[in-house]
């Protein structure tokens, strides 16, 4: 039921009606709180930026977006997500908080982990985007926005194995990476 309003609000909001996305916060508050948190989860305890803060500044930039083209309520999930992604990186050099150095062990989950430096994270991302834009789009997916290899595969329209894959290949790249390492 819930799903099915959220889509068509999202189809309402793609079509220029800027009211949906107004009705549609309500539904994808709880889900958008979830990504954020797992943004926020290593961040230091008092931390100047907030879930609830996060969540809201994403809102802020969702109203400004420009086309709002959802193949799907993930496909939602995902540009918010990476609006939250931009929002930390922007935070971060704001804040001035540069940690070099930092790891990103091979076999971390889908959230943040506590040594990630959010803008040398950004910086490799951006790096391994000029090579293998694919890669840094799994890493968006699993990494950002939370999702599971199903769904990543369903959205980039590709295997199961084949996002394994690259999710590790991507993983190691960045590992080198954060770790001033030559990663090729």
């Amino acid at each position: 039921m819930v799903e099915s309003q959220i889509t068509k609000l999202l189809d309402e909001w793609s079509q220029g009606q800027r009211g949906a996305l107004d009705e549609l916060m309500p539904l994808v508050y709880s889900e958008l709180k979830r990504i954020a948190a797992s943004y926020l989860e290593g961040e230091r305890p008092g931390a100047t930026l907030q879930v609830t803060a996060l969540v809201h500044e994403a809102y802020l930039r969702l109203l400004d977006y420009r086309e709002p083209k959802f193949e799907s309520r993930k496909h939602f999930y995902v540009i918010a997500a990476q609006m939250m992604r931009r929002i930390l990186v922007d935070h971060a050099r704001r804040r001035g908080a540069l940690k070099r150095g930092a790891a990103l062990p091979p076999d971390c989950g889908c959230t943040l982990q506590p040594e990630v430096d959010v803008l040398a994270l950004n910086d490799a991302l951006d790096k391994l985007a000029a090579t293998h834009p694919e890669k840094v789009r799994i890493v968006e997916l699993r990494y950002f926005a939370g999702l599971s290899v199903p769904e990543v595969a369903e959205i980039t329209g590709s295997s199961a194995a084949t996002v394994k894959r690259e999710w590790a290949i991507a993983k190691a790249w960045l590992f080198r990476a954060l770790n001033g390492e030559a990663a090729t």
